[in-house]
């Protein structure tokens, strides 16, 4: 079976407040985008369950 060629990847979402404050561990969520309609990299509003609050979370790798 061939591979399927798509726009939709994969994509890894971590926490910019979390890694920035020192903490222990890591908030990451993961995704799909479509590749021809956000090249760039994303960035999101999600629930970071070690600070208990929404905060943003951008595209890593």
């Amino acid at each position: 079976m061939a591979k399927k060629k798509g726009n939709r990847v994969q994509v890894i979402l971590e926490c910019t407040e979390h890694k920035n404050s020192g903490m222990p561990g890591t908030s990451r969520y993961i995704t799909t985008k479509n590749r021809k309609n956000t090249p760039d990299r994303m960035e999101l509003k999600k629930y970071n369950p070690i600070m208990k609050k929404y905060t943003v979370h951008k595209e890593i790798k």
